[in-house]
C-alpha cells in the first residue's frame, strides 16, 4: 500500500489504524543511519550501487517511491532521526530493525542505540532487533536500557543461550518457524515472540492464538489491527 522503508510507509500505517511499525536501518559510507533493507539501492529506488559505498548527501535526492506507483514519486529516503520523529508525531512505536551491511555490524548497532536514545519516542520504549549478534552486542553497551530481539529463521536449539547472553527482552522468528511447541517453551520461559512475515489473515489468527505476541506484515490490507 506504500513503499517499504519510508514515511509515507509510516502515515498509511497510522491512517489504517496500527500501533506499531517495523523498518529497517543501515549506515551510509559517511555514518548516517538511513531507513533501506538491502544492501543495494537497486530495488527500492532509482539510484545504483551499494548503500555502503554511497554518502548520504547524493542519496538525499533519491526517488524512494516511484517504483511502487505514480503516488508515490518523489518519496525520498528518510533517515533514522526523521524516521523516529515521525513514529512520535503519529504515536507509533518503533521495532527498528538493525540491518547492517556487511562488516558494520558494530558500528551500526552502536549508532543506532544512540540515536534511539536521543530521538526515540516517548509514548514507549522502541525495541532494537537484528539477525547480526555482533549488533546487538554494541547496542547493548551503548544503550543497555533499550530492549533487544534477536531474530532467527529457524529457532535455534540453543534459543536459550543466545537470548540470555544478548540480555534479549524477545525472539524474533519466521512464522513457519514458530509452532505451538515453541511458542510455548518461549512463553514459559518470559520471552516475547515475535513471527515475520506474516501476509494472510489466517496465519495471523493460528500465531495469536498459539501464542505469539505479535506479528509483522507487509498487507496492511490484509492484517486489520483488530
Amino acid at each position: 500500500m506504500a513503499p517499504e522503508n519510508t514515511l509515507a510507509g509510516l502515515r498509511t500505517a497510522a491512517r489504517l489504524g496500527f500501533r506499531a511499525v517495523e523498518f529497517d536501518v543501515k549506515l551510509t559510507r559517511d555514518g548516517v543511519a538511513i531507513l533501506m533493507h538491502d544492501d543495494t539501492l537497486d530495488r527500492t529506488t532509482n539510484g545504483r550501487g551499494l548503500v555502503a559505498e554511497s554518502d548520504w548527501d547524493p542519496l538525499q535526492h533519491l526517488d524512494a517511491g516511484g517504483q511502487h506507483g505514480p503516488p508515490f514519486v518523489g518519496e525520498r529516503i528518510p533517515t533514522l532521526v526523521s524516521a523516529l520523529a515521525l513514529c512520535a508525531e503519529l504515536h507509533l512505536w518503533p521495532n527498528v530493525e538493525i540491518k547492517p551491511c556487511p562488516g558494520r555490524e558494530r558500528e551500526t548497532g552502536a549508532l543506532v542505540a544512540q540515536q534511539v536514545v536521543q530521538h526515540g519516542v516517548d509514548i514507549t520504549t522502541p525495541l532494537l532487533s537484528s539477525f547480526s549478534p555482533a549488533a546487538l552486542e554494541a547496542a547493548l553497551e551503548v544503550a543497555p536500557q533499550l530492549p533487544r530481539g534477536l531474530l532467527v529463521t529457524d529457532v535455534p536449539n540453543d534459543w536459550r543461550h543466545q537470548v540470555a547472553r544478548l540480555s534479549c527482552f524477545s525472539l524474533h522468528c519466521e512464522q513457519r518457524a514458530a509452532t505451538s511447541a515453541i511458542l510455548e517453551q518461549l512463553a514459559d520461559a518470559g520471552y516475547p515472540v515475535l513471527c515475520y512475515t506474516v501476509n494472510n489473515a489466517r496465519a495471523a489468527r493460528r500465531l495469536f492464538s498459539s501464542g505469539a505476541s505479535a506479528i509483522v506484515t507487509d498487507r496492511l490490507d490484509l492484517i486489520s489491527p483488530g
